[in-house]
């Protein structure tokens, strides 16, 4: 018998493996949490297939994510970027990017990890909502409307409540697996 998943993610091969394996897992690892914010913010006004399925492309293009070497890129590799049909070539997204490596690390600084500072909006300790149809699940909350102002307030670019949300949802902050979900007990 086949495993129950949340409704948004069932027939599409890549979705489901996203689902299964990572989204809502809990993720205090700073890389793992700058490559999420990222993906977040190239997400915003687009579906995230579409961002999963550049997932690798992004990966190549931004050097694994190494917010130290994106906090350095100069305007020849910015230009780069934009010519890179593996990405999504938005001039402001791109730069954003590079602002937010130069913010994530700011926040390093003042809290030892970027994990310490996210994770600190709840203590450390994942929300577990009761969420029955992927529908109900909101879009944002006021928290997510907190931790954008504070990002926006330390600089950050492109990180609205939704984007912050998608952000919790992705790295386990909240659990908004269905509850009839398989992985609900499991992340």
């Amino acid at each position: 018998m086949d495993k129950h998943r949340c409704g948004w993610c069932v027939g599409d091969d890549l979705y489901e493996s996203y689902h299964d394996k990572e989204w809502g897992v809990p993720v205090k690892n700073d890389a793992i949490l700058f490559e999420f914010l990222i993906l977040e913010t190239f997400q915003a006004g687009l579906s995230w297939i579409t961002i999963l399925r550049k997932r690798e492309n992004f990966r190549k293009a931004f050097d694994q994510f190494d917010y130290k070497k994106i906090a350095t890129y100069d305007e020849s590799k910015i230009q780069e970027l934009l010519q890179n049909k593996g990405i999504i070539r938005n001039n402001l997204k791109v730069r954003a990017t590079v602002t937010n490596a130069l913010s994530f690390m700011k926040i390093q600084e003042e809290f030892g990890s970027f994990s310490s500072y996210i994770w600190g909006f709840i203590n450390g300790n994942p929300i577990k909502n009761a969420i029955k149809n992927h529908k109900e699940a909101p879009a944002q909350t006021q928290l997510s409307n907190t931790i954008s102002k504070d990002l926006k307030k330390r600089g950050f670019k492109f990180v609205g409540s939704t984007v912050v949300y998608a952000h919790m949802q992705a790295t386990g902050m909240v659990n908004d697996h269905e509850v009839d979900c398989f992985r609900y007990n499991e992340v």
